[in-house]
């Protein structure tokens, strides 16, 4: 047993890291066009304005999707090239680049995947507080609406948000990323309230305005805690730390309170404790607007970290042996986590899984011979997807996995120093150059994983 037959072989991109034309056709500022803008805040002083030029080439980007063989592609929409000021007037030009691209795809006999929000917030409601503003899910509720009216025709499969635990803990918790704020915590914890709601209220605009059933998830991302050793004691352990809750410093990096009011409509019981000074007014309708029932569950994984449980009765990390692997990033390899992660999130959530990202930066270059040899993306991704194959071989309903990221693009506070992509970009010229693993990538779509 290994993926079943109709699994959806993937990759993933986001509207700012790959579209450019940030000012083109009637498209509105968001606060990453506003933050690039700031001295000192992205590598090398690199902005998305152009980035990979998708926006002008995206039917030569289509065209290698379907030659690689991709089944599925996520990709995000940019809320102010939809809405320029967030809500009210629609941009007719925004809505016609993305029909052209949804129509693109679909006749290159791959599926769409949308997800609603990937970070590029529009700058006007920022303005106006984005997320600590109370009318913010309702701002959400309407561009889902538009959503709704203009693609759900013909894409069935939608994402609500990706990763607020970056998009409000990077952005207003640790101050790395867009619009660059440390904010109280008490703060972050309305934006992260309001950010739920504003998921339900989006899941409700997709269900109402939906021209057909639509499929409609969530995506959120972690570090995924996996155990040391197979016995009982090590996987419970790794169980628990991995659904437990950060001290409130950090608070925003973990699943639970994340995930549990939007599956089972209630805040995690530890996180209402620690956090109980910083809380928000939450109400019975707030909680049952969170919880709108969804169908499936994405997660973004990249990594994890190795737990055991300790001599005291409480999980305890291992340390990584001296000089154990890690990506151009410094993150480190760990293909466990596609093993363990999926386990562990249905053992919970009971929720169809989609892998919504995996993937690795590397040190990547044009070889003499023209072409881009990256021998450890393979093996990285030949790894994790071993695991990811073991945990659907052991029951886990593992629907699909998109790999991140189609092609390099801009890395957000990082620019352009990394490069994740199976393709390779050159900026300069907007050539696209195939990477060994787009053609490694292409051969394990057509044996279905099975030659892995």
């Amino acid at each position: 047993m290994g993926f079943q037959k109709d699994f959806a072989w993937g990759a993933a991109t986001s509207s700012y890291q790959i579209e450019g034309a940030a000012y083109e056709d009637g498209k509105g500022l968001h606060i990453w066009d506003v933050f690039c803008r700031e001295k000192g805040k992205v590598f090398g002083g690199d902005t998305g304005d152009v980035a990979c030029d998708h926006y002008h080439r995206f039917k030569e980007d289509v065209a290698i999707m379907k030659e690689m063989g991709l089944k599925a592609y996520r990709f995000s929409l940019s809320w102010p090239r939809i809405l320029p000021e967030g809500t009210g007037k629609v941009n007719e030009a925004g809505i016609r680049f993305y029909n052209r691209l949804i129509d693109e795809l679909l006749g290159a006999g791959i599926e769409p995947y949308i997800t609603l929000f990937h970070w590029d917030y529009p700058y006007e409601l920022y303005k106006k507080g984005g997320w600590m503003n109370d009318e913010s899910p309702e701002w959400f509720g309407e561009y889902a609406k538009v959503v709704a009216e203009n693609f759900s025709d013909r894409v069935t499969h939608y994402f609500t948000l990706n990763e607020p635990q970056c998009f409000i803990g990077l952005g207003f918790l640790q101050g790395e990323h867009a619009p660059g704020l440390r904010c109280p915590v008490k703060d972050t914890l309305l934006m992260a309230h309001n950010t739920l709601k504003g998921h339900g209220r989006a899941v409700q605009a997709l269900r109402e305005f939906g021209k057909q059933p639509l499929t409609v998830g969530y995506a959120p991302t972690s570090t995924i805690l996996y155990p040391a050793t197979k016995h009982e004691e090590d996987v419970e352990a790794a169980r628990k730390a991995y659904f437990s809750l950060p001290d409130v410093e950090n608070w925003s990096w973990n699943v639970s309170w994340w995930s549990d009011p939007v599956i089972f409509g209630a805040y995690p019981e530890e996180g209402l404790k620690k956090y109980e000074a910083y809380l928000p007014k939450i109400t019975d309708a707030d909680m049952k607007l969170i919880s709108e029932p969804i169908d499936i569950y994405g997660q973004n994984i990249y990594n994890g970290r190795c737990v055991r449980m300790g001599q005291d009765g409480k999980p305890e990390e291992v340390k990584r042996p001296a000089g154990a692997q890690t990506t151009a990033m410094d993150w480190p390899v760990t293909p466990q986590c596609l093993y363990w992660g999926p386990k562990f999130l249905q053992e919970r959530y009971h929720k169809p899984i989609y892998i919504t990202e995996n993937g690795l930066s590397c040190r990547d270059v044009v070889s003499a011979d023209g072409r881009v040899h990256d021998a450890g993306r393979i093996d990285f991704l030949a790894n994790y997807l071993a695991e990811l194959k073991r945990a659907a071989a052991d029951g886990v309903d593992i629907r699909g996995y998109f790999q991140w990221s189609l092609m390099d693009n801009f890395e957000w506070a990082r620019g352009y120093a990394e490069r994740f992509g199976l393709i390779y970009v050159d900026y300069d010229s907007q050539q696209r150059i195939w990477k060994d693993s787009a053609y490694w990538y292409k051969s394990v779509i057509e044996a279905n994983g099975e030659n892995i």
